[in-house]
């Protein structure tokens, strides 16, 4: 194995990476969001990617997830877990938790969001459960083994961004079956997928979506959420990589 972790916002760098190593990287597809850094987490191999860039300067719609996931692959990463900042939807997802969410409803727009779009080439991929199963069973032995909580299971919306959502639309997407909420999770999974990558989402909740709270969304709750819920988002990794019998170079 060797994995990519992609960092959401609160995780542009991975801490306790050591022999570190910073590659500045094209692909077919651009640029990715910052240079791949390699390193160990533990005795993992590992290449971190900041997914809005190492200064948090791209925005969710504008984030060129094709060159992200290609630049991984092309480096060798076969399992990726993509962390995330969610909103929570429903009543079990309140802020500071933890979710591996096992389904997704993508409701963005005007993303390039596949590599299988040559003239006269016809690809269809299954997609039918999104998020690796194995690559799961494994996170969840690592929030174990590291003393975090993590709720099991869920479906993440993606909406385009960058602008949050109205609570009318939040109403809509639990009616459709939406736990979480989050402007990230696809193509990028989708796109792992037909690169034949295993792919799984940390989600952090660190905000009730629109209409879930008394107040409109606060940006200074989110913050603080935000610094907490990545926290234990990195001890979880920090445990990934410790886990014995399971993973290997």
């Amino acid at each position: 194995m060797r994995l990519g972790i992609i960092g959401g916002s609160g995780l542009a760098t991975l801490e306790g990476l050591t022999d570190s190593e910073a590659e500045t990287v094209t692909t077919p597809y651009g640029e990715p969001s910052a240079p791949l850094v390699s390193g160990r987490l533990g005795g993992l191999k590992v290449v971190f990617l900041p997914r809005h860039g190492k200064d948090h300067t791209v925005p969710p719609h504008k984030i060129n997830y094709r060159a992200n996931l290609y630049a991984l692959r092309q480096s060798g990463v076969t399992h990726v877990i993509g962390v995330a900042a969610v909103g929570g939807i429903t009543s079990r997802m309140a802020p500071q938790c933890l979710v591996l969410p096992d389904q997704l409803i993508d409701y963005t727009h005007g993303r390039a969001h596949t590599f299988f779009e040559r003239d006269g080439e016809v690809v269809h991929v299954d997609f039918s459960f999104p998020y690796g199963r194995r690559l799961r069973e494994w996170m969840k032995a690592a929030a174990v083994k590291a003393g975090v909580e993590v709720i099991d299971g869920g479906c993440y919306g993606c909406t385009q961004g960058p602008r949050l959502e109205t609570a009318a639309e939040i109403r809509r997407m639990e009616r459709d079956g939406c736990d979480l909420v989050g402007m990230t999770g696809m193509p990028e999974a989708a796109l792992a997928r037909e690169l034949e990558m295993e792919y799984a989402c940390l989600a952090v909740v660190v905000n009730w979506a629109a209409g879930k709270s008394d107040g409109i969304v606060s940006m200074s709750e989110i913050r603080a959420h935000l610094e907490s819920g990545m926290a234990r988002a990195r001890k979880l990794l920090k445990g990934f990589a410790s886990l014995d019998g399971v993973l290997s170079d």
